[in-house]
């Protein structure tokens, strides 16, 4: 497919996190962009600003008329509906169709292209070395699952050498990809209604590695039963964290790589997991041949990204902080930053489980993640795709807890249920749409104090 001859590209599902990315992509090469989605949201918005034509019915006569089939390229993401009618209007008269992670591929087979792989951290990493890589001169586009705050967005840059992509796992979208360098930061069992067991996922982690035939560029957390090189915070591995100290709300620590010790690099992002992240990035950048002195400096400047640890609110008197985690392994790594950077304070987490499966498959590390907390809110299952799966539910989890202070409140009592608690710290965690939650509830807040 030659990208080229195509004027037009229309995307159903245009508001997700990676299909918005890509229709930003797409507007920058000077391409008509439009699309449908379900929902308007803060992202529809900004998509909308930039120009891009996004309408929220499902409507055959709302896809513009000069939409021909000759030089249209129509992009779906795996949460539409097969009934879909915009989508069957496209199937039937034989339009090129592609997903989001077939774009990708087509995009970045014929650049030098970095992939990051992992059940999580995948989006901090990518978006960190797409930070570094930028901030050093090189001519990359990076693709991110994530609203990066250095730039405001999920693409950074318009290079058209260098590609920095998230290597995404489910429905195996990543083995589309052709990297040059790739990393694999974690393989968890996830997305078990795609894969049916554990074994299924690292099986296609496997084969995603084979994608990388010179094992010195593939970089991988250590422990994982792969070949590649190993990377660390306080253990021995191939790239490793060391002295490892906080200064100033700072991580500040020193990498031993296979040639050097790079000495006193400063991180902002709180939690082991991002220094594990960052030094993934920095090993990918080390080896593709930037410098030290870049990738201190970008590490430094990095300021997060949204809905990632993301700071609301942060004064002496209350502390407001917004996360993207859905699984119980990222809940664990919330929970221990938040310990380590408030180890005596009162923490209320409020999470909103996403997806009925995941909810299901790991009900019982759900109820010992969020246990950890000293008072927990839970929302009612955000569905996404799916459909409802008979006795899971929210109260079900709940009734798993150990925790004397939880409960369970609707969306619409969520912000007066939080306001009449004491806890100094506050953390909404979750991947549905309790992110559009997060304005009104720091408006709320902040009216409050």
């Amino acid at each position: 497919m030659n990208l080229n001859q195509i004027h037009n590209v229309y995307f159903i599902g245009i508001g997700g996190i990676g299909m918005s990315a890509l229709a930003r992509y797409f507007k920058t090469l000077g391409k008509n962009v439009s699309g449908y989605d379900k929902t308007p949201t803060t992202l529809t918005d900004e998509l909308i600003e930039s120009g891009i034509e996004i309408h929220f019915e499902d409507r055959i006569d709302l896809i513009p008329a000069d939409y021909y089939i000759e030089n249209t390229l129509v992009v779906i993401t795996p949460a539409v509906p097969k009934t879909h009618s915009e989508w069957n209007y496209f199937l039937e008269r034989e339009f090129q169709i592609k997903k989001r992670a077939e774009v990708l591929g087509i995009i970045t087979k014929d650049t030098f292209c970095f992939a990051v792989a992992g059940t999580h951290g995948k989006t901090t990493t990518s978006s960190i070395l797409g930070h570094i890589l930028y901030e050093s001169g090189a001519d990359v586009t990076s693709f991110l699952g994530g609203i990066v705050e250095n730039y405001n967005s999920n693409l950074i840059g318009n290079g058209k050498t260098v590609t920095v992509v998230e290597a995404d796992e489910f429905d195996r979208s990543f083995l589309h990809l052709h990297p040059n360098i790739a990393c694999i930061t974690s393989m968890d069992a996830d997305h078990l209604d795609i894969y049916g067991d554990s074994a299924a996922i690292e099986a296609s982690f496997v084969e995603f590695a084979g994608k990388i035939e010179d094992k010195s560029k593939l970089f991988i957390a250590k422990d994982l039963p792969l070949e590649g090189i190993s990377v660390a915070v306080n253990e021995s591995a191939d790239y490793k964290a060391i002295n490892v100290r906080i200064e100033n709300s700072q991580y500040v620590f020193d990498v031993e790589t296979p040639s050097e010790t790079i000495k006193n690099i400063q991180f902002g992002l709180p939690g082991k997991h991002n220094l594990t992240n960052a030094l993934m990035a920095l090993a990918m950048a080390k080896t593709y041949g930037t410098s030290n002195e870049a990738i201190i400096s970008a590490l430094g400047s990095f300021k997060g990204i949204k809905r990632r640890f993301s700071y609301q609110i942060k004064t002496d008197d209350l502390v407001y902080i917004d996360d993207y985690a859905h699984h119980p392994t990222e809940i664990n790594a919330v929970h221990q930053a938040v310990s380590e950077l408030y180890p005596n304070e009162k923490v209320l987490a409020i999470f909103q489980p996403h997806l009925f499966s995941r909810t299901k498959d790991f009900i019982d590390d759900f109820a010992k993640s969020l246990s950890a907390f000293e008072e927990v809110v839970l929302l009612d299952i955000y569905p996404a795709r799916e459909l409802p799966v008979e006795g899971v539910n929210s109260a079900w989890l709940l009734g798993k807890m150990t925790n004397a202070n939880k409960k369970l409140v609707l969306k619409e009592n969520l912000i007066s249920t939080i306001l009449k608690s004491n806890a100094k710290v506050i953390v909404t965690i979750g991947a549905g749409d309790i992110g559009e939650l997060v304005k009104p509830i720091k408006e709320a807040l902040n009216e409050k104090a």
